[in-house]
């Protein structure tokens, strides 16, 4: 008998409920949840399996789990807002809201390349002690520090922690909020949607932990144990993974052990807008859901239309200095679809995959929101099989 899942599914969807369920019985998924938001209508609403790895408790339908890079699409919400505000130039210096960033020849970089990962900053060279990152000050110092890995603007390669520092700074100087912050009060706040960066233990009950390391879902060194022998450039990219003496080490390992704490209350209380966000697949279809209708959803308006092309208008296309030579496609802020990462059949959808298998995207053309969240660990950066699974046969569907 397999694993109950509970939730709503519209019945013209009833196909990916049959996926989801049969997500749980083999080893696909230990616990999960999915939501599709169809032009402002919830269409499908689904959790099943189980919130720890013994398998004792069942996911309810508020748990929320960490979701890696799922998080820098909400950091991106935040900072358009504040675009589109006036509180933030997209084309401004960085240094005329952050005077120190200037350091080590950065005076020039703007506000767009952080958002884009054209920055040259993916990581910090300086050896970092462990549990730096928890650490907002210290971060931001050593990144003000760091001289560019590359001269910005010539390449692009994946900020995959020091994202959320760089563009959560100039917010935090520019507004006097941090993501965390600016988030509830602006976004989550607003369409109730149970989403979180940073936060107390009043919701520890509902956390369900990740299980398996991040090494293991092909996402950094800090997960330990041995590195897979891939050929080609995904080869070394996983071995360089492992090394926190290269660049690519270094986004992902430096300071050490700054995954494997994932699961602690020190983790959960700090604001690491590039990794840390816990939350529904609910709570992400509701605001993608209101990105893909032109920015409102139940009378709430995150953002203007002018402002969500922009978001979603690409920067950059093409190899990727941090992941292996990966051909990757940013906008700003946002993952943009491509044959890798492939959303929807639309070129315009847009939205940011965790490590692991968490998803979150919009589809504007046809107006789709989308949630996926799960708390075991699978291999790949961006996104998940069971995931693209259901993206896949709903746009058939729909």
């Amino acid at each position: 008998m397999g694993i109950p899942v509970e939730g709503h599914c519209d019945p013209r969807f009833s196909e990916i409920r049959e996926i989801f369920e049969k997500c749980f019985d083999g080893d696909e998924e230990i616990g999960a949840a999915i939501c599709f938001v169809l032009d402002g209508e919830t269409v499908i609403d689904l959790w099943g399996g189980h919130y720890d790895k013994e398998r004792t408790r069942p996911w309810e339908r508020d748990t929320i789990v960490n979701t890696y890079s799922t998080t820098k699409g909400l950091t991106a919400i935040c900072t358009h807002q504040a675009i589109e505000r006036g509180l933030v130039d997209l084309d401004a210096k960085v240094a005329e809201y952050w005077p120190e960033f200037a350091a080590a020849g950065k005076g020039e970089i703007p506000v767009r390349w952080l958002l884009s990962h054209q920055a040259g900053l993916p990581a910090v060279r300086k050896p970092l002690p462990e549990g730096a990152n928890l650490d907002w000050d210290v971060m931001c110092a050593a990144l003000a520090e760091q001289e560019p890995w590359w001269e910005p603007g010539t390449r692009h390669g994946y900020h995959a922690l020091t994202y959320g520092y760089l563009v959560g700074e100039v917010l935090r100087r520019a507004t006097g909020k941090t993501v965390g912050e600016w988030l509830r009060e602006n976004v989550t706040g607003p369409l109730e949607a149970d989403y979180h960066i940073g936060f107390g233990p009043e919701l520890d009950g509902r956390v369900s932990r990740l299980m398996g390391s991040l090494m293991a879902a092909g996402g950094g060194g800090n997960g330990g144990g041995s590195v897979p022998e891939i050929p080609g450039p995904i080869g070394q990219m996983m071995k360089d993974m492992a090394d926190p003496t290269t660049m690519t080490g270094a986004a992902f390992g430096n300071p050490p052990g700054g995954t494997d704490g994932v699961n602690s209350r020190a983790w959960r209380a700090a604001e690491i807008p590039a990794a840390n966000g816990h939350g529904t697949a609910r709570s992400l279809a509701r605001i993608y859901g209101a990105l893909a209708r032109g920015g409102e959803l139940d009378g709430v308006r995150l953002l203007e239309p002018e402002s969500i092309e922009l978001a979603r208008s690409e920067q950059c296309f093409g190899p990727d200095a941090v992941l292996g030579q990966l051909p990757m496609r940013f906008g700003l802020g946002f993952m943009l679809r491509q044959d890798l990462m492939p959303l929807s059949p639309s070129d315009n959808a847009f939205g940011h995959p965790g490590a692991g298998g968490s998803i979150g995207m919009a589809d504007p053309d046809a107006k789709v929101g989308f949630g996926y969240v799960m708390n075991k660990m699978h291999m790949g950066l961006v996104g998940g099989p069971s995931a693209f699974a259901v993206l896949k046969r709903f746009f058939e569907l729909v």
